[in-house]
Parts: structure tokens; sequence; C-alpha cells
């Protein structure tokens, strides 16, 4: 194999791998965020995270945030506001993807 080939080789797999980790990153921010807004709605224990669960599943409705937001504000109604949303879901990103690396260290 040649050097070109490695390198090729090796810049798919970080592609893989990168792609690999906004998706469990993403997911895991839906979770929290599903979390945070079923304790919003009055949500516990099971109740709770069924629709953490019925938030992480939304994100399958189509490409981007959209679906997810729309749903937690859907649901959410006058509770909370697009910007609060928003906000929130950029927050818990962060919070994501720091969980992600603590658990591969």
């Amino acid at each position: 194999m040649s050097t070109f080939d490695e390198r090729e080789n090796a810049f798919e797999n970080k592609f893989a791998h990168d792609a690999e980790m906004q998706f469990k990153a993403e997911a895991r921010r839906n979770k929290l965020l599903g979390l945070w807004a079923a304790d919003l709605l009055g949500k516990t224990g099971d109740a709770a995270a069924d629709y953490a669960r019925e938030v992480v599943k939304s994100d399958f409705e189509e490409a981007g945030d959209e679906d997810v937001y729309r749903k937690v504000s859907g649901d959410l109604g006058a509770k909370s506001d697009e910007a609060t949303i928003r906000a929130k879901m950029t927050e818990l990103m962060a919070e994501a993807k720091a969980q992600l690396m603590q658990e591969i260290d």
C-alpha cells in the first residue's frame, strides 16, 4: 500500500469516527433536552425517561435539529419560548460532547 493510500484510508477513518461522534453527541443532547422538557412538563421517573426517548426518536424525521425543536416546542407550549429552547439545545450539545469525551478518557 502506498503512502497516499494510507493517508486516504486514515482520512476516511477519521471522517467516519467524527461522524459517529457527532451522531452520538446529538442523540445524547436530545436525551438531555427531553429530560429537561419532561421536568417542565411535570414528568418524573419512567414517564420522563419515556419522554426523553420520544425526543430522541423525533430527530429521525428529517435532517437537522428542527424536528427536535418542533417536538419539544409543541409539547411545552407556553411553558417555554423559542429562544429558551434553542439556547438549551446549544447548552446541552456542549454538555453532551463533554460527557462523551469523559467516557473516552
